[in-house]
C-alpha cells in the first residue's frame, strides 16, 4: 500500500528545459504498475508507480511527469539520480499593447501555443542509469538523436513481460511521487474526483509514457476512505482493507489488454452501484441523488451491448465495462472514455417524464461503448490513421441509430452532419490525412469543434464506401479487423488505412483503380462537391435537359497559403473531380426512376438528358381571364404561382432529386420552380427530401401564400416525422413578413393554441398551468 511521504530538496530533482531534454527519446515502457493513496479532504495523492521500460543504449530513460513532485527515484530496487523538468514557462508580457494589432496578437499567442505543444512532448523527467552518465554526454550520443516522441509503437501481454526482459535490458523503475490540490488531469470537487486524460494529460498525476502509440498493461491500485468507491479500468480483482487501518479500503484492478496512457481514468465518490440486470460485465455507478435517474437511463443499454456484439460476430474485449455519472458542476465535458470505463456527466441523466433527453443520451453512451472497440481496444497505427478509428466508431454508432432509433433519426443525424461538413471543410484543416499535419498539430485537430466536424467528415467517407460495397460486405470487414485483433499471435492491435483499403478491394470487391482515387481524393484532400442544377423539359421529345455546373468547397488560395500543421501543396484544394457517378431520381407522373448518370469527374459544366417514361395527352391550357386570378387558391394571384401551374401541366415531372440516397458528401443546389419543391415536401415520405424542400422554400425571395400554406401543413401533419415538423415551424417563423400578412405567425399562433389551450373557454388548460407551477 501507498505510503504519503516528505519533499525532499534535491538539486537534482528540478531544472530548467533544455536541449538536454528534446534531444533524448522517450522510453519503451513494457508494463506499469500504479499504487496510490487519495486523500478526498486534504486533496492529495501520493504514492508510487513501478514502470519495466527497455533502458537505451545512452542509459538515459525518458518519461511524462507534470505538476507533480518527485520524492525518489530507484533502479531495480537502487537509488538513482535523475532530472525533473519543469513546464511552466513564464512568457515575458508585452508593455506596449497599444502598438500591437490584434492580427500580430492572434499570431503570437498561437506560437505560443505550438511551442507549449511542442514542450509537452519531451520528456519531462530524466533518471539516468548509470552514475557516469550526465544529460550533455546523452545529447553528444549518437543513438539518440532521434525526434522527441519518436518510439516504437509497442504492446506486451504480462507473460511476454519476462522473456522480453531476459532477451532485452529491461529495467525496473519505481517512483515515489505525490500531488497536492492538483489542477490539470485530475480534479477534486467536494466528495468526488475524476480524471480526464484527454490530449496527454494523464502524465499530469502519474508519470508514464503519454504517447497514443505507446501501449502496455497496467496494474492498479488505489486506496480510499472505506465510504467511498474508487472506479478505474479492467477487472476488479479484489477489495483489501488493512488491519493497520480499517478506515481505508484498497481497491485492486488489472488491465491485461495494452492500452495507451490517456486512456486510464479514475472516478472517486460515494457512488452507487447498479449491475445491469441483463448483463453481468456491464455496471451503472452514480451519486446517491440520481440513482432513481440512473435506472431510467441505462434501462436501455443492454440492448446496444448485445447489438454490438452480434454486428461484430464479437464478445466486448474488456472483462467489465463500467459507466459512471458524475456530478454535472465537476464534470470538464459531458464524456470522458477510458479503457472499459466512460465517465459521464450527470446532465445525462434522465426519468421518466423527460423525453427530449432520451436520443441525444443514448446516441453518447452508444457511441462512448463503439470507442471501446475502435480507438482503444483497436488503436491507429499511425497518427495518421486516427481517422479511421474515429470513423469506424461513429459509423457503429450510426448503425444503433438506424437499428434502435429509426432510419428517420439517422437519416436526419446524417443530413445535418454532412451539411455542416461542407460548410466547414474549405481548407486543408479539415483533409483527415496528413503526414506533416499530423505531426505538427500534436493531436489538436481531433478536439473542439474542427475535431467534431473531422469526426462527421469520417463517418461520411466510411458510409460512401459502404453504399459502393454494399452493407453486407462492409460489415465482414469490420469482424474481420475485429477477428484480426484478437489473434493472440498477431503483435500489436492496430489497424491503418492501408490495411483498410485492401480489405476494401479484397472483401468488399471494390476494383482497385476506384480506391486509388477515391482515398487520396476524399482522405489526403479537402473540399467537398457543390453540384448547381437547372432543368427544363422538352416537350418536343419528351425529356428532360438537366444543366450541371459542378464547383468545390475548398477555398483555391489555400493552395497558396496553407494552414498551421500542413505541408505547402501536400494536399489537393480546388475541383480536380470525384469518382464515381451521382444519382438522379425523377419523379414522374407514373412512378419514380432512377437515371445514374451523373459523372463526377470531367467538365465542370455538363449537359444531361434525361428520358421521361410518362406522358400527357394533350389538352387545353386555360388562360387566366383579364382581371381575374391565376390560381384560386392563391390571394394575391402571384405570376410565379401561374407559371409554376402552366409547367406542371406542360410537364409529366412532378420534381427531381440528385443523390437521393446520400451516396456523395455533396452540396446540391437545384433550380426548380416552387411547385414542384412544394410537391416534393408534400408527397416525398423521405426525411431528407422534406428538410430540402423546407430549407429550399422559404429561402425564395418572394414568399407566396401556397409556400406558407404547404409549410403549415407539414407542421400540422402527425404523421410527419417530428424534427421535420420543427424545421418546419422555424421556417414559418421566417415567412412571417409584411409580404405574407404575416400569416405564418398566426399559423404558429394557431398551432400552439391547438395543443395548450382549453377550446371552450380560450385559455390555456388547467394541466397546462400545473405543469407551469
Amino acid at each position: 500500500m501507498a505510503k504519503p511521504r516528505k519533499q525532499k530538496n534535491n538539486e537534482n530533482q528540478k531544472g530548467s528545459t533544455s536541449n538536454a531534454s528534446a534531444a533524448i527519446p522517450l522510453a519503451v515502457v513494457r508494463h506499469q504498475k500504479l499504487c496510490l493513496s487519495i486523500d478526498m479532504e486534504q486533496r492529495r495523492i501520493y504514492g508510487h508507480t513501478e514502470l519495466k521500460v527497455l533502458v537505451p543504449k545512452s542509459g538515459v530513460i525518458g518519461l511524462h511527469a507534470n505538476s507533480m513532485n518527485i520524492d525518489n527515484v530507484f533502479l531495480n530496487g537502487l537509488p538513482v539520480r535523475f532530472k525533473f523538468y519543469s513546464q511552466h514557462q513564464q512568457f515575458e508580457i508585452e508593455k506596449n499593447w497599444g502598438s500591437i494589432t490584434c492580427i500580430e496578437a492572434a499570431e503570437a499567442a498561437g506560437s505560443a501555443y505550438f511551442s507549449s505543444l511542442e514542450r509537452e512532448m519531451a520528456p519531462d523527467l530524466l533518471i539516468f542509469c548509470d552514475k557516469a552518465t550526465s544529460a550533455e554526454s546523452a545529447v553528444q550520443d549518437p543513438a539518440d538523436t532521434e525526434k522527441v516522441g519518436q518510439i516504437i509503437p509497442s504492446e506486451c501481454k504480462p507473460d511476454d513481460v519476462n522473456k522480453n526482459a531476459q532477451q532485452e535490458n529491461v529495467k525496473l523503475v519505481r517512483i515515489e511521487y505525490w500531488l497536492e490540490k492538483p489542477e490539470v488531469g485530475v480534479h477534486f470537487m467536494g466528495s468526488s474526483l475524476h480524471t480526464n486524460n484527454q490530449l496527454r494529460r494523464a502524465h499530469c498525476w502519474f508519470p508514464c509514457v503519454d504517447f497514443g502509440l505507446q501501449r502496455c498493461c497496467y496494474d492498479l491500485e488505489f486506496t480510499v476512505d472505506s465510504k467511498y468507491v474508487a472506479v478505474s479500468n479492467g477487472t476488479l480483482l479484489c477489495q483489501v482493507i488493512t488491519k493497520d487501518d480499517p478506515s481505508s479500503k484498497t481497491y485492486v484492478y488489472c488491465v491485461n489488454i495494452p492500452v495507451a496512457a490517456e486512456f486510464i481514468t479514475l472516478a472517486v465518490g460515494p457512488f452507487e452501484v447498479l449491475p445491469d440486470p441483463h448483463n453481468g460485465v456491464v455496471s451503472h455507478m452514480c451519486m446517491p441523488s440520481n440513482l432513481s435517474k440512473l435506472q431510467c437511463t441505462v434501462s436501455f443499454f443492454h440492448t446496444v451491448f448485445s447489438y454490438y456484439e452480434e454486428y461484430l460476430a464479437a464478445t466486448f474485449p474488456f472483462g467489465s465495462y463500467k459507466q459512471v455519472f458524475i456530478d454535472s458542476e465537476t464534470a470538464l465535458s459531458s464524456t470522458c472514455v477510458g479503457a472499459s470505463m466512460s465517465i459521464f456527466s450527470s446532465q445525462l441523466l434522465y426519468d421518466e417524464r423527460v423525453i427530449d433527453q432520451v436520443i441525444s443520451t443514448r446516441i453518447k453512451l452508444a457511441n462512448a461503448l463503439a470507442q471501446q472497440w475502435f480507438g482503444i481496444y483497436i488503436t491507429a497505427e499511425t497518427a495518421n490513421d486516427g481517422w479511421l478509428l474515429d470513423g469506424l466508431a461513429g459509423f457503429l454508432t450510426d448503425c444503433f441509430i438506424k437499428r434502435f432509433l429509426g432510419n428517420n433519426e439517422a437519416r436526419y443525424r446524417r443530413y445535418k452532419a454532412n451539411e455542416a461538413v461542407c460548410k466547414v471543410d474549405v481548407d486543408g484543416a479539415t483533409a483527415l490525412s496528413l503526414s506533416g499535419a499530423a505531426a505538427e498539430l500534436y493531436g489538436t485537430q481531433a478536439i473542439g469543434v474542427l475535431g467534431k466536424i473531422r469526426s462527421w467528415k469520417a463517418v461520411a467517407i466510411l458510409q460512401m464506401l459502404e453504399k459502393q460495397m454494399g452493407p453486407e460486405s462492409f460489415r465482414k470487414i469490420l469482424q474481420r479487423i475485429v477477428h484480426k485483433a484478437e489473434d493472440v499471435i498477431r503483435a500489436s492491435r492496430t489497424l491503418s488505412t492501408k490495411e483498410f483499403r485492401h480489405l476494401a478491394n479484397k472483401i468488399g470487391n471494390l476494383e482497385r483503380p476506384f480506391l486509388k482515387e477515391f482515398f487520396p481524393r476524399w482522405v489526403e484532400s479537402c473540399g467537398c462537391p457543390v453540384l448547381r442544377m437547372g432543368l427544363s423539359y422538352n416537350k418536343r421529345r419528351n425529356m428532360i435537359e438537366l444543366a450541371v455546373l459542378r464547383g468545390c468547397t475548398s477555398n483555391m488560395s489555400s493552395k497558396s497559403a496553407p494552414a498551421r500543421g500542413t505541408v505547402s501543396g501536400e494536399f489537393q484544394a480546388g475541383d480536380d473531380g470525384w469518382p464515381g457517378m451521382m444519382s438522379v431520381r425523377v419523379y414522374e407522373l407514373d412512378g419514380m426512376y432512377d437515371h445514374p448518370s451523373l459523372p463526377m469527374a470531367g467538365d465542370t459544366c455538363q449537359l444531361l438528358e434525361i428520358q421521361c417514361h410518362s406522358k400527357l395527352a394533350a389538352r387545353r391550357i386555360q388562360r387566366p381571364k383579364k382581371g381575374g386570378k391565376g390560381d384560386g387558391s392563391d390571394d394575391n394571384g402571384e405570376v410565379t404561382a401561374a407559371l409554376d401551374t402552366r409547367m406542371g401541366l406542360e410537364s409529366p415531372l412532378l420534381w427531381l432529386r440528385a443523390d437521393p440516397e446520400m451516396e456523395y458528401l455533396a452540396q446540391i443546389q437545384i433550380h426548380q420552380p416552387v411547385q414542384m419543391w412544394i410537391s416534393q415536401l408534400e408527397k416525398d415520405k423521405d426525411v431528407v427530401a422534406q428538410l430540402q424542400a423546407i430549407a429550399t422554400l422559404c429561402s425564395f425571395p418572394r414568399l407566396s401564400f401556397s409556400i406558407v400554406n404547404a409549410l403549415n401543413s407539414c407542421l400540422i401533419d402527425p404523421k410527419v416525422f417530428w424534427r421535420v415538423r420543427i424545421e418546419s415551424a422555424f421556417a414559418l417563423a421566417k415567412t412571417a413578413t409584411e409580404e405574407t400578412d404575416w400569416d405564418g405567425l398566426m399559423h404558429l399562433i394557431k398551432f400552439y393554441k391547438s395543443r395548450r389551450f382549453d377550446p371552450d373557454i380560450e385559455l390555456p388548460s388547467l394541466f397546462q398551468v400545473q405543469l407551469l407551477w
